[in-house]
């Protein structure tokens, strides 16, 4: 499961967007990892991982990211196509 938020400045402003990207993925020790990452559009991203011992658990963490990042203002990407270019509709 991922999720990825973008952070888009003003339009006058002449910092470029952001963007947070949160996933979870298992592991073959039966753990979940949340990892997200973190950064400016077309800059150099960050990225952390979190283990935790359950799927819910880590389901619980990685809700808890997704809602304070969209209560900085971050809103959700939308779904992309196989060309790059973002849906419309």
């Amino acid at each position: 499961m991922t999720t990825c938020l973008m952070l888009l400045p003003p339009r006058r402003a002449r910092m470029r967007p952001h963007f947070y990207r949160v996933e979870i993925v298992g592991n073959l020790f039966g753990e979940f990892s949340v990892i997200r990452e973190w950064g400016r559009v077309g800059g150099q991203a960050r990225e952390r991982v979190d283990l935790f011992e359950g799927l819910l658990e880590a389901s619980h963490a990685a809700d808890r990211l997704r809602r304070a990042r969209l209560r900085r203002g971050y809103t959700r990407a939308g779904p992309r196509d196989g060309a790059g270019e973002a849906r419309s509709g």
